[in-house]
């Protein structure tokens, strides 16, 4: 199985208003960089949307190390979230919908293709490729 690296980022000009996002996808030498973006969503929506688009851009089930300064998707994953709000019928803690089920379950039918680990960085450091995913994010964002 490939392993593949992928870090992932959301930008914002407003909360909700106009966003961008983008993926890098490394695998040995090679790199791949995606980016679109929305005239109006939220930080949240396209940081899950990131991750989305990285990985259905791999072509065969791969080993994923996913990085991303989204503590709202990461703990997610680590903390499985997604087991309770399953078992709820897509209903959070509280008895209200999830926000973004949709993007949450697109996510997590991904990560059962893939073998995913999830990763936070801190944003806006000194890591060269989250940094190189906000540039994307940002330049992606409609004018």
């Amino acid at each position: 199985m490939k392993e593949v690296t992928i870090y992932t980022d959301g930008a914002c000009s407003g909360n909700p208003g106009p966003w961008g996002w983008a993926a890098v996808l490394i695998y040995g030498q090679h790199v791949k960089e995606l980016s679109g973006g929305s005239e109006y969503t939220t930080n949240q929506r396209m940081e899950l949307t990131a991750a989305i688009e990285g990985l259905k851009a791999l072509k065969e089930p791969c080993k994923v190390k996913l990085y991303s300064d989204s503590a709202y998707m990461v703990n997610g994953f680590q903390q499985k979230w997604y087991t309770k709000w399953e078992q709820n019928g897509w209903k959070n803690s509280s008895g209200q919908p999830v926000a973004n089920k949709e993007l949450w379950q697109a996510l997590l039918e991904l990560t059962r293709k893939h073998e995913v680990s999830f990763y936070k960085v801190k944003g806006h450091a000194d890591n060269k490729w989250n940094n190189r995913c906000d540039q994307l994010a940002v330049a992606a964002i409609p004018k």
